[in-house]
């Protein structure tokens, strides 16, 4: 049974800081990221992380989100500084089982999301 669990939700004020937790289990997984929902689309990417440590960001995130993965490599967090109103979204964890450059039609596994909510 395949399960990701997100937490570290919350509000915060804008300028300040949070971190987003993801739990897996049931599988070993190669490519693990985020996503939040975007206007005109479903989901959108935020960032990725892969079983060798590597990192990719979305552009309206890069140098304010750090993407890593934890000792136990099934989990997953995302450090977020420097939040702005628009980061303001439920942030869903995404896992695939191969590496794989993360888009909503390639990951295999969704936890259920947790809110993230800045205030101006």
């Amino acid at each position: 049974q395949v399960e990701l669990v997100e937490s570290g939700g919350g509000l915060v004020q804008a300028g300040g800081s949070l971190r987003l937790s993801c739990a897996a289990s049931g599988r070993s997984f190669r490519t693990m990221g985020w996503f939040r929902p975007a206007p005109g689309k479903e989901r959108e990417f935020v960032a990725g992380c892969y079983s060798d440590s590597s990192t990719v960001y979305a552009d309206s995130v890069k140098g304010r989100f750090t993407v890593s993965r934890g000792n136990a490599k099934n989990t997953m967090y995302l450090q977020m500084n420097r939040l702005k109103p628009e980061d303001t979204a439920v942030y869903y964890c995404a896992a695939t089982t191969v590496l794989t450059l993360l888009s909503v039609s390639r990951v295999q596994y969704w936890g259920r999301g947790t809110q993230v909510t800045v205030s101006s």
